[in-house]
């Protein structure tokens, strides 16, 4: 019976692994690189900044995994970042990809990297719309992190382009988190 337990118990955090935390497609999966330095975020955090790619938006697997890849790939090897710049990164599959995750600092909005999350919506959302799948994911992913400890439970989301001069996160999906409970509309009291 023990010996049940165990084998039960060790296919549990198997599973857990191989779908990452809170159901995010971690970096091995979607064949990212390690980061070359790392700098930790302190958790939890209250602020969520949501934007968008500007490229072209993905809904196949595939496609996804070579977007993120190829996001990390101009961070890395072009601008000489440490690793991909947000901290999640969101398809139109309706799956979350692990960029600098929960734990290290992105480099997503200058002067708010050590003190929030981002999170980028991979797309053009001036134009795109986003789906169901993606907005019930990053939804999903939000609690998970309030659950885990790495959001405040009171924390916010705000538009990229609160904080700099800037189109993102995209005219579509700036009209949809505005709606959002967790919404601040005036950041004056976090800006720089």
């Amino acid at each position: 019976m023990f010996r049940k337990l165990n084998i039960f118990a060790f296919f549990i955090c198997f599973c857990e692994l191989v779908k990452g935390e809170c159901d995010v497609v971690t970096k091995k999966q979607w064949g990212g690189l390690e980061p070359t330095h790392v700098q930790y975020l302190p958790r939890p955090v209250d602020l969520v900044i949501i934007q968008h790619t500007a490229t072209p938006m993905c809904t196949t697997d595939k496609a996804c995994k070579n977007r993120v890849k190829n996001i990390q790939d101009y961070h890395m090897d072009t601008l000489n970042w440490w690793d991909i710049g947000s901290s999640f990164y969101v398809g139109g599959n309706g799956k979350v990809y692990e960029g600098a995750g929960w734990l290290h600092v992105g480099a997503h909005t200058y002067g708010y990297n050590k003190r929030s999350i981002g999170i980028s919506f991979i797309g053009n959302y001036e134009t795109d719309v986003p789906t169901a799948q993606q907005l019930n994911a990053v939804k999903a992913l939000l609690g998970c992190g309030v659950e885990n400890g790495h959001l405040t439970s009171n924390y916010h989301v705000i538009g990229h382009k609160q904080l700099l001069a800037t189109l993102s996160p995209g005219r579509n999906l700036w009209a949809e988190i505005r709606t959002w409970p967790e919404w601040m509309d005036d950041v004056s009291s976090i800006k720089n």
